[in-house]
């Protein structure tokens, strides 16, 4: 469970930069370099915890958004909508465009700590 632990430690961080660097005032972040620095490292947590579950570590070529998509498919398809919906957010609008919106930034980090805890979950749950 180390790698759920270093998720949330991702999470954390991430709200950490949102609240103590990005300046935000009426609902709106006004350093988006910190916003940036916070979508990616959350969206990063995600990815941490996704790949403890579906494994597949030792491949020679980075794993693509495609491919854990495929893959959350074939387990839980509200968790391949919340994880199209977090890459979105956290990886597209707040770490490469940096959108001010911290309603959008609120939304993002809770879609990266419900798809944690369903990998933890499911790492939790015996195999039958």
């Amino acid at each position: 469970m180390e790698a759920i632990t270093e998720a949330r430690r991702h999470i954390d961080n991430a709200k950490g930069f949102l609240r103590k660097n990005a300046n935000k005032e009426d609902g709106l972040y006004r350093d988006r370099k910190y916003v940036k620095i916070a979508g990616h490292t959350a969206y990063t947590g995600i990815l941490l915890a996704l790949d403890e579950l579906l494994g597949e570590k030792r491949r020679k070529t980075k794993k693509s958004v495609e491919w854990y998509q495929k893959e959350l498919s074939g387990l839980d398809k509200k968790v391949t909508s919340d994880f199209a919906t977090a890459y979105q957010v956290l990886h597209l609008d707040m770490g490469y465009e940096g959108s001010p919106s911290a309603d959008l930034a609120k939304f993002g980090v809770e879609k990266a700590e419900k798809i944690i805890s369903w990998v933890e979950n499911r790492l939790l749950k015996p195999e039958r």
